[in-house]
């Protein structure tokens, strides 16, 4: 078996110096690529730093909506210059974020749509956060024409609805540890109904760490932990899940298998 984690933040300082052991760890879980992914200046430079030093990490690098009253034209010039690097994958994480944030709607939304026309200047897929803005960030992927390079909605947890128009307009979706949760029964419905061509497994560590690890710290082996759950959902062997996941994020990277 092989894993994919999509969305995972191993160049978080909660895990600054003990890289070496969670990549031999995650290995042994049966988790061979990752990518990392920034979110604003500091992050997004040590997530292209750990792409090139290890073998099966690629980075995703942008400005995360909480960071977004630092995203100026300097920050623009810089952004461009890495998303060109051999070992970036991605733009991201873009979106928005109307949970507690301290960022204003307009600003969010503003340079959500500043880094979606880079990403399409560049052709490269997204990365997108949504989390309490379902409406408006439906409604600026759709207004931006996201089908023209296409991209992943991270850590999808909305219902079967959501699901749909979020595939309507041409999006991968990537399941975290919240597919894995016991209470969580609308993300279980739209594991279920999303086509397995359109799905992808993510940890997003070192947050939302799946059953049975809940509480604790998450790391990116327990992608595994999360897959196992979403082939109970779809009835399927985990190893269908594994080969299908692994295929799929590859695509949507332009990665080879």
């Amino acid at each position: 078996m092989q894993i994919f984690d999509s969305h995972t933040h191993l160049n978080d300082a909660t895990f600054a110096g003990r890289e070496d052991e969670l990549i031999e760890h995650a290995h042994r879980l049966g988790v061979v690529r990752m990518a990392n992914v920034g979110s604003n200046l500091a992050l997004n430079q040590r997530a292209i730093e750990l792409a090139h030093q290890y073998p099966g990490l690629v980075a995703i690098v942008g400005w995360h909506p909480e960071d977004a009253d630092g995203y100026d034209q300097a920050a623009e010039a810089l952004l461009r210059t890495q998303l060109q690097d051999e070992q970036v994958v991605a733009l991201g994480e873009i979106g928005l974020d109307y949970h507690q944030t301290r960022v204003d709607r307009t600003t969010q939304q503003n340079v959500f749509r500043q880094q979606i026309r880079l990403a399409k200047e560049l052709n490269l897929p997204i990365s997108v956060h949504n989390r309490d803005a379902f409406e408006d960030t439906y409604r600026i992927l759709r207004e931006e024409h996201i089908e023209t390079v296409g991209g992943i909605i991270h850590s999808f947890n909305g219902d079967v609805e959501w699901m749909q128009r979020f595939l309507d307009l041409g999006m991968m979706l990537s399941y975290s540890g919240v597919a894995s949760f016991k209470k969580t029964k609308e993300v279980h419905e739209a594991v279920r109904q999303t086509p397995i061509e359109r799905l992808l497994v993510e940890t997003d560590a070192p947050y939302l760490a799946p059953e049975p690890l809940r509480g604790h710290e998450n790391q990116p082996g327990y992608t595994l932990y999360t897959l196992e759950a979403i082939a109970r959902y779809k009835d399927v062997d985990p190893d269908e899940i594994a080969a299908a996941t692994f295929k799929n994020t590859n695509r949507i990277f332009g990665l080879e298998d």
